[in-house]
């Protein structure tokens, strides 16, 4: 069973429960494809709502019966209902909805569009303000060349040979790459796809893409890779990437959750010090400011130095306010 964050598996807790409550009796199979997701990971989810429910006794829990293979949910009134989506909540799903439309090579447009339609129609006054609203998807400049030559690697198949600048090491890669897709995340454009450097699936910025060929070779991934999960950080560390360790206070303990961490020792004051890889640390940088304190880098020392000097340039025009 792939490993996933808690805050992943909570998302899919929260819709299983309604959905699985309006359907009781359904095949232990049939709700697995419902749900997306396989029939150990259902099982292993239904014994985890045996612990689940707003108190400790045992009226108090959800109940969950799939012995027979049918499942059957119980004492779950409280979440029973699916839930509604709040003004705020409805027009960051139309905004993000139609921005996905925009995408170049969508392939599921039509159900979208429906999608969209039913949202709109139920939505009223959030629908218009959603209209006010638009999202930019170029974020750094990437060459139109460049976008458009790994839009056709992904579309014929074909392998890309890609010069890549490697910001965390300011040096540039040669690297082959059997692409999967081009998706936008974040405000920047990424290819992912099977990299033969590196023996597995990688996902490169465009923006830091030097040079792009179309290569006449195959570019078919080899057999059973697949690409990740959307839902996923987008940060697909390396083995050669710089490691770094950090030390969350607790506060800052959630970062352990959503990204993606080497190692994880917990100490005896709430705090948790983890280490993660990285080939670009400006991310690093503009998280641990914005956690203003929560997170201390501890190693390498320059990333360390580095963020306190930047902290110490944002708060000195407000020392100097204050003399």
């Amino acid at each position: 069973m792939a490993t996933e964050t808690a805050t992943n598996r909570l998302a899919r807790l929260l819709t299983m429960v309604p959905w699985l409550v309006n359907r009781q009796g359904i095949e232990l199979e049939e709700a697995a494809r419902g749900l997306d997701v396989s029939v150990e990971q259902l099982e292993s989810d239904l014994n985890l709502l045996f612990l689940c429910g707003y108190g400790q006794m045992p009226d108090e829990l959800i109940e969950a019966d799939w012995e027979e293979g049918r499942v059957f949910v119980g004492n779950a009134d409280t979440i029973s209902r699916p839930l509604r989506l709040g003004v705020d909540e409805a027009v960051t799903l139309i905004v993000g909805l139609r921005t996905l439309l925009d995408v170049p090579g969508l392939t599921e447009r039509d159900a979208i569009e429906r999608a969209l339609a039913k949202l709109e129609a139920a939505s009223g006054t959030a629908a218009e303000a959603a209209a006010r609203v638009s999202v930019d998807l170029a974020g750094e400049r990437v060459d139109d060349t460049t976008l458009a030559r790994a839009r056709e690697g992904v579309e014929q198949h074909r392998r890309l040979h890609l010069t890549y600048h490697v910001p965390g090491r300011d040096e540039s890669t040669e690297r082959d790459v059997d692409p999967m897709r081009v998706i936008a995340s974040d405000g920047h454009w990424y290819l992912e796809g099977w990299c033969h450097r590196a023996q597995g699936v990688r996902v490169f910025r465009l923006d830091r893409v030097e040079d792009l060929t179309v290569l006449d070779e195959d570019g078919t991934p080899p057999e059973g890779v697949a690409p990740r999960e959307l839902g996923e950080s987008i940060f697909s560390p390396a083995e050669d990437d710089l490691l770094v360790t950090v030390r969350l206070l607790p506060g800052a303990i959630w970062v352990s959750d959503y990204y993606p961490v080497e190692t994880s020792e917990d100490a005896e004051d709430g705090s948790r010090t983890i280490t993660l890889r990285t080939a670009d640390t400006a991310w690093i940088e503009r998280l641990v400011l914005q956690l203003g304190g929560h997170a201390i880098v501890l190693s390498p020392e320059d990333l360390s130095e580095r963020i306190a000097a930047r902290a110490q340039a944002a708060l000195a025009p407000q020392a100097h306010d204050v003399d």
